[in-house]
């Protein structure tokens, strides 16, 4: 279950809104202040925050300003809420890295659609950022399986060239380099040259 922080000094804003997105599915936590929503963030990190931009003290843009500070809060997604509905304001906003800015009154509808388009992007930037952690530690690991000569000889068939054109290269024998070759699609089990390719593709 998604964790969702609501930021708002409207009461009622905040019990409507909360309500309606518990029944949708999501974990709902609740601030009146930007001060109490950084402790309610540092205690239990929400997944995405919804918060308005004009309350006392320290406003939403302040809020955004202070996660970008904190390595371990700046990917938290923002959604502004507000009634600051000027050009001006939006591009503020968005320049301090908000993911949306929705003014009121707003459709709760809409507001729940952008919701789950951002948890869509960022499941997906994840996804990827793991495949290709895991994809570089494969390459890693068999790397060091490999010989000198083998990294040599895998370097040039990254590059396109064919046996022949490695055998000139290295000035080595055509056999020699379809023995190392096999070597190498043995070590990597792969099946051939463009899985082997495929395989060690600089990401």
């Amino acid at each position: 279950m998604k964790k969702l922080l609501l930021i708002d000094d409207d009461n009622n804003l905040i019990k409507l809104l909360s309500s309606y997105l518990i029944i949708e599915g999501f974990h709902v936590n609740v601030a009146n202040t930007v001060t109490s929503a950084l402790v309610s963030i540092k205690q239990n990190k929400p997944d995405l925050i919804i918060s308005d931009i004009m309350m006392k003290q320290l406003d939403g843009y302040d809020l955004i300003q202070l996660l970008k500070l904190d390595v371990l809060l700046l990917d938290i997604p923002v959604i502004f809420l507000t009634a600051k509905g000027m050009t001006h304001d939006r591009i503020r906003g968005y320049n301090l890295g908000c993911h949306a800015y929705i003014t009121k009154p707003f459709n709760p509808i809409e507001l729940l659609s952008i919701i789950n388009n951002i948890f869509k992007q960022v499941d997906f930037i994840t996804i990827h950022s793991y495949d290709n952690f895991k994809k570089k530690y494969i390459q890693d690991s068999l790397i060091k399986l490999l010989t000198y000569k083998e990294k040599s000889i895998l370097k040039l068939i990254i590059k396109g060239y064919t046996n022949k054109e490695i055998a000139i290269s290295l000035n080595m024998g055509i056999r020699n380099i379809e023995k190392y070759v096999s070597r190498l699609l043995y070590k990597t089990k792969t099946r051939n040259r463009t899985a082997l390719v495929e395989l060690f593709l600089v990401l």
